[in-house]
């Protein structure tokens, strides 16, 4: 398995022939209208994806127009359910809703501990906590034998032991670590608290997963004053915080990888299954 970030949140998997993409993002117009461009690198896939998985439908983590580019003829998308409410409760998802729907991506809804297998790949959805309070979920990817955890944006919860127990062990896990305070225009009054991950609560998720390697994702390329400001150092900071609790960790840049050697067993053949674990 073969893991490189492409920046953001964004990381593409190639293992056993198959590619597959988790928070793939090349553009983020609206945000960027709000907080600026990029200041980091958002990369494409290498090639064509069998398997592409969103954590949640915030712009900075679907972006329909990337996905339709990515996906080979016979990919399939994964995401979460869509978010409940008015059009004024959620207009933190409206654009990427409206974007699947206009390119007619081949998207299958996932339930928590619900698991699909495409191509190579086997993915499963397990649980996470929006810091806007959309609809979330962190995806597990196993394909020969190896098995890692990304976790989009979510906030610090108590889902770790049972995702640990139930799926684990992990052999990375990718974590949020930007702890950014959000003052946007339709969120008033502003929460003072971070809406994902700060590094030293990735670290201690990280060491409550069993994690045998922890990479910092989500940090430095969105950052304003006033309006989306991430801590300090993200990457440093977690390094720090790891290093302190026994656990790994591996700074990854935008087009860095993270070669993992096949495992025992095979996770994944080339068909498309639905499968369940139990649920809560």
């Amino acid at each position: 398995m073969r893991i490189r970030r492409l920046g953001w949140a964004g990381i593409e998997i190639e293992a056993a022939g198959g590619r597959a993409v988790i928070d793939a993002v090349t553009a983020m117009p609206q945000l960027a209208h709000i907080i600026g461009p990029p200041r980091t690198e958002l990369l494409p896939p290498a090639g064509p994806v069998d398997l592409a998985l969103v954590t949640h439908l915030h712009e900075d983590h679907t972006d329909a127009a990337a996905l339709a580019a990515a996906l080979a003829p016979d990919g399939i998308l994964l995401r979460p359910a869509p978010a409940e409410g008015t059009a004024r409760e959620t207009p933190d998802t409206a654009a990427a809703e409206a974007g699947l729907a206009e390119h007619k991506l081949p998207a299958m809804v996932v339930e928590p501990w619900q698991s699909v297998s495409a191509g190579p790949f086997t993915a499963t959805a397990v649980p996470a906590v929006d810091g806007l309070g959309a609809p979330q979920v962190s995806w597990v990817v196993e394909v020969g034998g190896r098995r890692i955890l990304h976790c989009g944006d979510t906030l610090f919860h108590g889902h770790w032991w049972r995702i640990a127990q139930r799926l684990g062990p992990f052999d990375a896990a990718f974590l949020p670590v930007n702890g950014a305070v959000c003052t946007f225009p339709h969120l008033h009054p502003a929460s003072p608290f971070p809406v994902d991950l700060d590094p030293a609560q990735a670290a201690a998720a990280a060491h409550l997963l069993g994690a045998r390697i922890a990479v910092p994702i989500h940090y430095d390329t969105l950052h304003t004053v006033g309006v989306y400001e991430q801590i300090d150092d993200p990457s440093g900071a977690f390094t720090t915080a790891c290093d302190e609790l026994g656990v790994v960790s591996r700074v990854l840049d935008p087009g860095g990888t993270l070669d993992l050697p096949a495992g025992k067993g095979d996770a994944g053949n080339d068909r498309t299954a639905v499968d369940s674990l139990p649920h809560d």
